[in-house]
């Protein structure tokens, strides 16, 4: 792992999850990781109730954008984290992945997608603590 190590975070749509994922890693990390979001199947926007839940702690996402999963993206980050991209996540030997089983947000209210966000901030914490003790 170089100096500064790389993470990124994989779903299927990049709208939600991995979004406020990513989010959270830039947040709590400032410029001591290098954070990356991508979907298999990028939707048009980001999830507004994601955007929502993540203003209300403080961070914006509004200006991010969903963009699709390229190989060379993941050959070139040092943890991968999955959240329910399925077999359309590339595997290469010798990276750290990690499976969060993880509610998907989609069509959900922000009343529902706040757990999801408290539960990935606990998540980012913990792998934040490990990557840079």
């Amino acid at each position: 792992m170089s100096d500064k190590p790389s993470v990124l975070f994989v779903c299927v749509h990049n709208a939600g999850r991995s979004q406020m994922a990513a989010g959270w890693l830039r947040h709590l990390a400032g410029d001591r990781v290098e954070v990356r979001s991508a979907g298999s199947e990028p939707a048009d926007r980001i999830n507004p109730a994601a955007v929502e839940v993540m203003r209300e702690v403080g961070i914006d996402i509004t200006d991010q954008t969903p963009k699709i999963l390229e190989y060379d993206t993941v050959q070139s980050s040092d943890v991968i984290v999955t959240m329910g991209c399925g077999d359309a996540c590339p595997y290469f030997p010798g990276k750290r992945y990690e499976d969060w089983k993880l509610d998907d947000p989609a069509g959900r209210g922000v009343e529902s997608v706040r757990p999801i966000r408290d539960e990935i901030r606990a998540r980012i914490e913990a792998l934040l603590a490990d990557l840079i003790p």
